[in-house]
């Protein structure tokens, strides 16, 4: 029986584990979904609800009695990113304003394959993932763009406008710098034979001869 147990110790001394928690709960306000160990999961449940109920309260308090300043004051004893609470305070808290409390959602994902530890993913409640979101992206810009024949060529004329136009400016640059200078033309090569070897130089040149032998015949 677990009488008088307060919390789980995962293995940790309170300083580090504090310190965990307050980690784990920045990064799941921040990206409102985070997988981790189950019994990580079920004390970082806790302690991010009440983060979220406190941000609650401020809202309600409202700025007249300096009710969300202290509301912050308090998250930032927690969460010590000014992003990450600012986010809290203008999206989170508003969308559980009339929830009272079940704030996040525990999925179980199995067991990690190195040390077979059961791992499970917390999320914020209205902030499911959904797998047909891409889909979805395609499925809207496609009914955006314009539909029949005479769609598809008014499309077609505005793209290439804005090509000529491109052109257009590109060459007027070119134009400013100064023309470019004209290339050499290469010598024209000489003609060879009809035989297709090399062309006939004899009797041209100046004959060789090795020179006599003083004495000789």
């Amino acid at each position: 029986m677990r009488h008088r147990v307060g919390q789980r110790k995962l293995g940790r001394v309170t300083e580090h584990r504090i310190a965990m928690l307050r980690n784990q709960a920045e990064a799941l306000i921040r990206h409102e979904r985070i997988e981790t160990t189950m019994p990580k999961a079920k004390e970082l449940r806790p302690f991010v609800e009440r983060i979220i109920t406190i941000a609650k309260r401020g809202l309600a308090a409202g700025d007249a009695n300096a009710g969300t300043l202290h509301a912050r004051r308090m998250v930032l004893r927690d969460i010590q990113n000014r992003d990450v609470v600012a986010k809290l305070f203008d999206t989170i808290a508003p969308r559980f304003e009339a929830r009272p409390g079940g704030y996040t959602r525990i999925l179980r994902l199995g067991y990690r394959r190195g040390d077979s530890a059961e791992v499970a993913q917390i999320e914020l409640v209205g902030s499911e993932y959904n797998p047909n979101a891409e889909a979805e992206k395609k499925d809207t810009a496609e009914k955006a763009q314009p539909k029949g024949v005479g769609g598809r060529l008014r499309a077609a004329a505005e793209r290439l406008r804005g090509k000529k136009a491109e052109g257009e400016a590109a060459e007027g640059s070119e134009g400013t710098e100064g023309a470019t200078p004209a290339k050499k033309a290469k010598p024209a090569r000489p003609e060879r034979g009809k035989g297709g070897g090399r062309a006939d130089t004899r009797g041209k040149g100046a004959k060789t001869t090795a020179p006599r032998k003083a004495g000789g015949s």
